[in-house]
């Protein structure tokens, strides 16, 4: 199969830069040495590596098995006519995709302060493929192959730019807590997770003397956990034959789902000082979610298990939980009943979704009525404040160029 012969569009003209922003959901697609050279010398032969497929197509290579992210998670630069879900070579993407000097620049042109990093749909945004190995020790060297690159090399070629987010080891919550205290003393401030552990063939959240372990290292060690809609492999679908068009729309509703079944599983209430960011739902189901569990709580929930806990179930969702907005115009009059320092924005690079390269126009138009403090909160003060990540001094940060 021939591969494509279109060209990368042409950079886009730099933003005006109103906010600082901080995109609390980003992805990345990761180089192609990232695991190899970080696996001890004896499971070397055992780590996943890209290799070039007979038709021409990269692929990873790991368990024996081939791993490919689709292009419509790369679309950033693409011209919108061929973007598809055929997997693309790292010289086919904008090399922003990658190259994390590229990702810079292009958030420079967009305005973007600072961003965390989600792991490229290969490998599940939480590194499932990855961390669900049935060989204990190459699995868990994945993990920390990636970790240490993601601490080593993306955050820390610009550790002002990105938020370190940690991937979690699953199979054991017991070694996944002594990772994520490690990890918080390395300097991350997140982890990605599961927002549904039992599709997994995990025990699900509800089980609390199994997860017990991970949830109070986060607690302790204020690591924010990042939910991702459709981490744990799945996604709400419509009738069969509905199309990406009717997946892509019922993304939010995979955030209502995940908030509510953590909310009455009692996760935020056991651990009352946990921070659970959620990403790629928006904000528009939020209010209908605070309606929802205060109704059903008073009336049609009666008959089911007693909540116990000292909070109401929607005390708990606006205490614990954060919301990710990406586009959410109808919505933003509810901003008080959500909690406006609860609000956090997302650009999702290099996504179909994302708003890259007009970022700040977006935000500029969105926010045009809120007061500027407000306006300012959800834009990148929120999620500085949340992920501990210091915003720049007055208005301007320094740009760079790649290197050569």
């Amino acid at each position: 199969m021939p591969r494509p012969n279109w060209q990368l569009l042409p950079d886009p003209e730099a933003q005006e830069r109103s906010f600082s922003i901080v995109s609390v959901d980003d992805h990345l697609t990761e180089p192609a040495d990232v695991f190899v050279k970080r696996f001890p010398a004896k499971l070397r032969d055992y780590a996943p590596q890209v290799i070039t497929t007979p038709d021409g197509s990269e692929a990873w290579l790991y368990r024996d098995r081939l791993y490919r992210d689709n292009g419509m998670s790369v679309v950033a630069g693409r011209p919108q006519s061929e973007w598809n879900l055929d997997p693309l070579n790292f010289s086919e993407m904008r090399r922003a995709a990658w190259d994390v000097h590229a990702r810079v620049r292009d958030m420079d042109l967009d305005g973007i302060w600072a961003s965390l990093c989600f792991p490229s749909g290969a490998w599940g945004f939480t590194g499932r493929v990855l961390s669900m190995n049935n060989d204990t020790e190459v699995g868990l060297a994945a993990i920390r192959a990636w970790n240490s690159w993601m601490l080593e090399e993306w955050h820390g070629a610009y550790p002002e730019r990105f938020i370190p987010m940690q991937l979690p080891w699953l199979k054991d919550p017991k070694i996944a807590a002594e990772e994520i205290r490690r990890n918080a003393e390395l300097g991350f401030t997140s982890v990605s997770f599961l927002e549904s552990p039992h599709l997994l063939k995990l025990p699900p959240i509800t089980n609390h003397q199994h997860w017990e372990p991970f949830f109070k290292a986060c607690e302790e060690t204020d690591t924010v956990i990042s939910l991702h809609c459709g981490a744990s492999g799945f996604v709400l679908q419509g009738s069969p034959g509905g199309g990406l068009n009717v997946q892509t729309s019922l993304f939010p509703a995979g955030a209502y789902c995940a908030a509510i079944d953590w909310v009455w599983a009692g996760i935020p209430a056991l651990y009352p000082d946990l921070k659970i960011a959620l990403s790629e739902g928006g904000i528009g189901w939020v209010p209908m979610a605070i309606n929802r569990l205060d109704y059903v709580l008073e009336h049609s929930g009666s008959g089911g298990s007693p909540w116990t806990y000292d909070v109401t179930p929607s005390e708990a969702l606006r205490r614990n939980f954060y919301f990710c907005m990406l586009d959410d115009p109808g919505t933003l009059d509810q901003r008080h009943m959500i909690g406006i320092d609860h609000i956090l924005f997302e650009t999702d690079y290099p996504h179909a979704d994302s708003t890259w390269p007009r970022s700040q126009d977006l935000l500029r138009k969105r926010f045009a009525d809120l007061p500027r403090h407000e306006a300012v909160m959800i834009a990148g003060g929120n999620a500085a404040k949340l992920f501990r990540h210091p915003l720049p001094q007055g208005s301007e940060w320094p740009s760079i160029s790649l290197p050569g």
